[in-house]
């Protein structure tokens, strides 16, 4: 017996150490596989298991594959990355999905352009060269790698229509316009490289529109947005080889925000054009830096004060660009005969005020105006109500009634004295000149105006002032 028993498993160690092929339900296993599985009646179960349990397998060999029950698919291990990772599966699929790997695989053009089906996503997987424009249609196009999918479009427009659509982790590239839209619910663009275009287009009539992280490069003349609802535009980097103008705001629109970003400008481009006076209710650019050698970086509204490129309704805090908004809101208006050309003024009444007459040069207007045609008035053009600083300087000279006492004071509207502001003057020489300071705050609605006022406070007679110098400032 014992002799039985050693010679078994002998035999049973010489079989299992034989090198050969494996076949489960065949006779001639494949030469090129350790084990060969074959059958029409039934498959092969690997280990399954919840998601809880195939985390907590001990230090899994790379290449380790399990089925998980909670998820429904297939995870093999990559030791390179030290994670799981799932296989794709039938299940997983869009129905909605077309893989690009060259025009072919688009929809047939008619008439010179590509109609994509409407909610289809489109994954560019190279660099496709077209010969037909595309329109959007609101389809989905994308690709994996900003740098390494692109769409080329060698002559005439890349994108046109009137609908819109979403495009990603694209590069965009041709001789025409990126863009030739003129309509549809949304337009949205998102970390794409726009890069070598005649023009990078119009976009136009269209309820939202949102350019997120773009980069453009080599670009004639930029972009031209008009009668847009809200356009958003977000991480705009605006390289130094682009010329022309970047960014141009035509016609209506409800909001146009700019965030973050940057815009190089060198020799004769504009970062941003506004010069058709675009009608904008909310407009903002913050954060956004403008650099270059361009000595126009803004082509200011037509209607604004020369010293301010946008309308009220803007707020702009942007390194590059002057700040304007309703916080620096400023304004001086002043007068300055020197000892011999002071102007000459006769009081009213004692108790009476009366307005100074003087103050016609106005300096360093922003939200605010003064009115040609009527001299000593700051009038407050911003969009929003504030507390604002205001001072005033005079250099006076009473010429009649010595001893006699003035007040000088600023008031709001013509009609609202503010009595913190008031100061007194005596005329103690009818030949010496005084030097008399106002100052105070005041909350400015829009469209109040300030003005420096005076009072003669006793005597029986109207006397004369001689002003020589007259200085009015808020801030």
């Amino acid at each position: 017996m014992k002799k039985g028993f050693y010679f078994i498993s002998f035999a049973l160690i010489i079989c299992f150490s034989v090198p050969a092929q494996v076949g489960i339900g065949t006779e001639s296993p494949a030469v090129s596989s350790i084990l060969d599985v074959a059958s029409t009646e039934s498959g092969v179960l690997l280990p399954r298991m919840t998601t809880v349990q195939r985390s907590a397998i001990t230090d899994p060999d790379n290449g380790l594959t399990v089925f998980d029950t909670d998820t429904q698919s297939y995870y093999f291990y990559n030791a390179t990355e030290a994670s799981w990772e799932s296989l794709s599966s039938s299940r997983l699929e869009r129905d909605n999905y077309v893989l690009v790997k060259s025009q072919d695989d688009f929809p047939d053009p008619v008439g010179g352009k590509i109609t994509l089906d409407p909610n289809t996503f489109y994954e560019i997987n190279g660099i496709i060269s077209l010969d037909a424009s595309i329109e959007l249609n609101g389809a989905y196009i994308s690709g994996l790698d900003s740098f390494q999918d692109e769409l080329n479009k060698p002559n005439g427009d890349l994108f046109v229509g009137n609908t819109g659509g979403t495009i990603r982790f694209l590069s965009l590239s041709g001789v025409g316009n990126a863009f030739n839209v003129s309509g549809g619910t949304s337009v949205i663009v998102q970390n794409t490289v726009i890069h070598d275009f005649s023009n990078v287009g119009t976009i136009s009539n269209v309820n939202l529109v949102f350019l997120n992280t773009v980069q453009y490069l080599n670009n004639s003349n930029g972009i031209v947005f008009s009668d847009i609802d809200n356009l958003l535009i977000n991480n705009a980097a605006w390289q130094a080889s682009n010329s022309g103008t970047f960014e141009k705001f035509v016609g209506s629109f409800d909001l146009i925000q700019k965030a973050s970003g940057f815009s190089i400008t060198n020799g004769s481009a504009i970062a941003i054009d506004v010069s058709e006076n675009p009608i904008v209710g909310d407009g903002v650019i913050t954060g956004t830096v403008f650099t270059g050698t361009s000595t126009t970086k803004v082509n200011k509204y037509t209607t604004t004060p020369l010293n301010t490129n946008f309308t009220k309704n803007w707020f702009i805090q942007a390194p590059g660009i002057k700040d304007e908004y309703d916080d620096v809101a400023t304004g001086n208006i002043y007068y300055d005969g020197g000892l011999n050309f002071g102007y000459s003024m006769t009081s009213a009444a004692v108790g009476t005020a009366f307005k100074l007459t003087g103050g016609d040069v106005n300096s360093n207007l922003l939200r605010f105006t003064s009115d040609d045609a009527i001299v000593n008035r700051l009038r407050y053009e911003g969009k929003e109500a504030r507390a604002f600083f205001v001072n005033a300087s005079l250099s006076v000279r009473g010429t009649n009634r010595q001893g006699d006492f003035y007040s000088f004071f600023i008031r709001v509207n013509g009609n609202t004295t503010l009595n913190r502001t008031n100061a007194i003057f005596y005329v103690d020489n009818i030949t010496n000149v005084s030097s008399i300071s106002l100052s105070g705050t005041v909350v400015l609605n829009p469209n109040d105006f300030v003005e420096i006022w005076a009072q003669k406070l006793t005597g029986t007679e109207s006397g004369n002032l001689t002003i020589f110098s007259q200085n009015l400032n808020i801030n």
